[in-house]
């Protein structure tokens, strides 16, 4: 699987290997037989100790929607009445629950089966176990139908980050501040602030998401970033970087914006998985967001992000939604998708206007010319394609543009000038004339796949940043490096080039 795969498939989730010590565990002894699973310690809890087993396990086939065997485990009243087959458990009776003859057995009715995961470990199926000969309670003052996704991701705690990063961690967004000054990038578990004219690292913000995938700054100031945890949660929060109780290191200001309210001022979005794209509309009136739950939501913000209020939520595409962006005159909204889709949504009438299929690829990046004639669209084909938004010829190509030699990771349209700028995973980022599909310039330099890319208000500066960490800010007008660092902290100083020999003297 390429790289590029990998990162966009933040629903695969894979299981770890068993510890050495469950192997030790598990080793034969003197006689030959296994050695038992020590007991787990009394009381157990169902939502701390059984929930987060079921969840890694069995969740993802018994879901609330469409769950084999009629069996929803996410809830606990659901998973207690059972499914089409016998009841799951019966409290205080180990040896009359079903779960545990499935959760034990060596031939094809084991669960999870065998084309979906590994076995458990004797020491979580001993966990089941002494919770169901403790009478099989759910923890006080849970209620039996609460969606225990949302539970225990209320429980999670996110980390800290590292002072400094053993590994760059891979640039997923990037954001100027509105003067321009200030480069926001993605970190792992933080948001990271750089003065773009020396590349000094200014801030760390700390986020509950693992991964900033989408940032816009708002008309009040404040910062809407989209992320999330790959198959675990999403969220779309608002931050005041100028907010908080900060803590200085090393001229480094440090923010909470987990626990400081001064810093995380409005959560606009709790999803089931990752919020993938942001996009603010001409007016600044109005944002929308979408995800790997394909849903596009639209909020009014005019009355400032702490008063937003969600307008609508679309469901138009069969497939996560990479890719959003508003008309010029903010009636409509352009969305690209993993269903090798782009498509035009009428905000006022909440209709589907029209759908772009010619690319056959995922669409990761879409734009709309000012004057709402023309939509363009890129991906995995490696293409910019153009197409009729209005007219007869609605919805059908007008060109398609090659340059790039991968998959096209980010599109975006300049401000007050008539370009588009695409990333690749070409390790390149491309200059077009939108009106005729030129290329005007190709900015190298990058020396892995490019998945980030920003432009400054005044459409002067391209930032763009890549797999292994590198963020490069670039002149439009002339594709000059301004500056080029890693955006990991600790590993922030550009390699310095190497110093020439001495002339041996004559």
């Amino acid at each position: 699987m390429s790289r590029l795969r990998y990162f966009f498939c933040v629903l695969c989730v894979t299981l770890g290997a068993v510890p050495a010590l469950m192997f030790l565990l598990l080793a034969p002894g003197p006689s030959g037989a296994a050695v038992p699973a020590p007991p787990p310690k009394a009381p157990v809890s169902f939502i701390n100790d059984v929930a987060p087993i079921l969840k890694e396990n069995c969740f993802g086939c018994h879901g609330s929607k469409n769950p084999k065997g009629k069996l929803d485990m996410t809830k606990f009243g659901a998973f207690q009445k059972g499914g089409t087959k016998d009841t799951p458990f019966h409290a205080g009776k180990p040896d009359d629950s079903y779960i545990l003859d499935v959760l034990k057995a060596t031939d094809k009715t084991r669960m999870p089966p065998a084309d979906v995961g590994d076995a458990l470990p004797p020491t979580k199926i001993a966990v089941i176990e002494q919770w169901i000969k403790e009478g099989a309670k759910l923890d006080a003052g849970l209620d039996d139908k609460a969606d225990l996704y949302r539970e225990l991701r209320a429980r999670w705690k996110p980390p800290v980050p590292a002072a400094a990063y053993t590994f760059p961690v891979t640039v997923t967004s990037l954001a100027f501040t509105p003067d321009n000054k200030k480069l926001v990038v993605s970190g792992h578990h933080e948001l990271t602030v750089w003065d773009v004219a020396t590349a000094k690292l200014e801030k760390r913000i700390r986020t509950r998401a693992r991964r900033a995938l989408a940032m816009v700054f708002l008309p009040d100031g404040m910062l809407a970033v989209a992320g999330g945890r790959p198959g675990e949660e999403g969220d779309v929060r608002v931050y005041n970087l100028n907010g908080g109780t900060p803590k200085v290191e090393n001229g480094v200001a440090y923010l909470d914006g987990v626990e400081d309210k001064g810093v995380m001022v409005k959560q606009l979005l709790d999803a089931d998985d990752e919020v993938l794209c942001l996009a603010l509309s001409p007016d600044g009136k109005k944002l929308a967001s979408g995800g790997c739950d394909r849903i596009v939501n639209v909020w009014d913000i005019s009355g400032g992000a702490v008063n937003a209020k969600l307008e609508q939520s679309i469901e138009n595409h069969a497939d996560w939604v990479f890719a959003v962006a508003f008309s010029a005159d903010g009636k409509y909204l352009i969305t690209g998708s993993r269903d090798k889709t782009a498509k035009v949504w009428d905000l006022a009438t909440k209709e589907s206007v029209l759908t772009f299929p010619d690319h056959q690829a995922a669409v990761y990046g879409v734009a709309m010319k000012a004057d709402g004639k023309t939509g363009y669209s890129a991906g995995e084909d490696n293409q910019i394609r153009a197409w009729n938004v209005t007219g007869e010829q609605a919805g059908k190509q007008v060109r398609a543009t090659g340059g790039h030699g991968k998959t096209i990771t980010k599109m975006m349209a300049a401000p007050k000038q008539p370009l588009l700028v695409t990333a690749s995973a070409d390790d390149t980022v491309r200059v077009w004339n939108e009106d005729n599909g030129a290329a005007i310039r190709t900015l190298s330099g990058h020396t892995d796949y490019v998945y980030a890319l920003a432009i400054s208000s005044d459409g002067a500066l391209i930032a763009s940043g890549s797999f292994n960490g590198e963020v490069k800010v670039w002149k439009t007008a002339d594709g000059t490096v301004v500056k080029a660092f890693n955006g990991s902290p600790g590993l922030a100083a550009p390699a310095a080039p190497p110093t020439p020999p001495t002339p041996p003297k004559k």
